[in-house]
């Protein structure tokens, strides 16, 4: 994550309907520049999607408090100025959809996830009240709730020296056997930002594979289902 760069502006593409933006999610006056370029340039504000993320864990007693501070930033403080900064132009058009990204882990617990579980608990109450408190004025709000799925910041978790094993059991417990790919979870975002989603809010979809369904043992294997 780097500052605004208000000098150069919006990094548009030659059609003018790609554009990029480059802004820190923790910083609010960032952020309320960066929704202002957009605002300019088109008019409105229509989707909001919450995917800047970092990971981040470990047993509470051994957790630098600086460790805390930082995940809480970024996955939680920043998916509220985002939220609260693109606001303003949905509230005045009285439309929009915002989309969080949260993660399984703010739907229930796992080992040693500590800070960023605890930021995607809050991700995903955030958005319960976002949509309760805004939905009269036409605005939705949902999150997604990806179970383990292949990025760079996923492996560099469960890619580190040592990790095979477990990297082989978190896998295992996707019912479908294998991790998930960012274009599902994109595809899910498309869905809530459509109108294919027009009387969905207050939602936290789980695009998980089955991870949150229960515990998968090997009697399932024993009976042929593999």
């Amino acid at each position: 994550m780097i500052g605004l760069d208000l000098q150069h502006g919006a990094d548009w593409d030659e059609t003018g309907a790609v554009g990029f933006v480059a802004a820190d999610v923790r910083e609010d006056d960032a952020v309320a520049a960066a929704v202002a370029i957009v605002v300019e340039g088109h008019g409105r504000l229509d989707v909001v999607v919450n995917s800047a993320g970092v990971a981040g864990g470990g047993p509470v007693h051994l957790l630098e408090r600086a460790e805390w501070d930082r995940v809480i930033a970024v996955n939680l403080t920043g998916t509220f100025v985002v939220c609260k900064q693109a606001l303003g132009p949905m509230m005045q058009q009285r439309s929009g959809s915002i989309i969080n990204l949260a993660s399984v882990e703010g739907i229930e617990g796992t080992e040693m996830g500590s800070c960023y579980n605890a930021s995607m608990g809050g991700v995903v109450l955030l958005t319960k009240n976002l949509a309760i408190d805004y939905g009269r004025l036409g605005i939705r709000a949902n999150c997604i709730c990806p179970g383990f799925i292949e990025t760079p910041l996923l492996e560099s978790v469960i890619g580190m020296p040592g990790m095979a094993e477990h990297r082989e059991r978190y896998r295992e417990q996707h019912k479908l056997g294998r991790f998930g790919r960012a274009e599902e979870i994109a595809d899910a975002a498309l869905f809530l930002a459509s109108d294919e989603s027009s009387f969905v809010t207050g939602h936290a979809l789980v695009v998980d594979g089955g991870y949150t369904t229960g515990l998968r043992t090997p009697l399932a294997d024993l009976m042929g289902l593999r």
